[in-house]
């Protein structure tokens, strides 16, 4: 039979299932409540999902198709949820910039000088630069780790290299 009587979706590709955000192999899976309470939230919605796709019986390849990419998204989410490790940010030192600090910076040198940057360091999952959560993986993230109010910092931000302060370190 000539492919031209075969349905593109009918041609046997396998469907592309979107990778979850990288975690370093070997790199525990931290979150904060806030961000295993997400995880949950995005596991109903997808069970949700496919419990409306199965009884639909109009198109099979198409079903199978969505059931194929949603099996393989609740199987990585899955493996996010009972690889978490849950760190309450309101259990960590107060005094030193950790993982669910909200830190505050002041560029001092190099880049703009004056420019205030904050963001919350979060999980993977969690994070969304546009939202100022940064995940802990980040290199801005590990930069600044460890350090203290006050204290200052070489950063590396592409080709840029600045020099920061450490304004503020919150946990909420």
């Amino acid at each position: 039979m000539s492919r031209a009587f075969v349905k593109e979706h009918d041609a046997g590709e396998a469907p592309i299932i979107p990778p979850r955000a990288a975690l370093p192999t070997g790199v525990p899976n931290y979150v904060r409540p806030l961000g295993l309470e997400k995880l949950r939230n995005e596991l109903e919605e997808l069970e949700a999902e496919r419990s409306t796709i199965e009884p639909n019986c109009e198109n099979e390849a198409d079903r199978t198709r969505q059931l194929t990419i949603l099996n393989g998204k609740l199987s990585a989410l899955n493996g996010r949820i009972a690889s978490a490790r849950v760190i309450d940010p309101q259990e960590q030192t107060t005094d030193e910039i950790r993982f669910g600090a909200t830190v505050k910076l002041r560029t001092l040198s190099g880049g703009k000088p004056g420019t205030i940057r904050k963001f919350t360091i979060v999980g993977v999952d969690e994070a969304d630069v546009m939202q100022g959560l940064i995940g802990f993986v980040a290199p801005i993230a590990q930069a600044v780790t460890g350090a203290k109010v006050g204290q200052k910092l070489q950063l590396k931000l592409g080709r840029v290299e600045e020099e920061v302060e450490v304004m503020e370190i919150r946990y909420s």
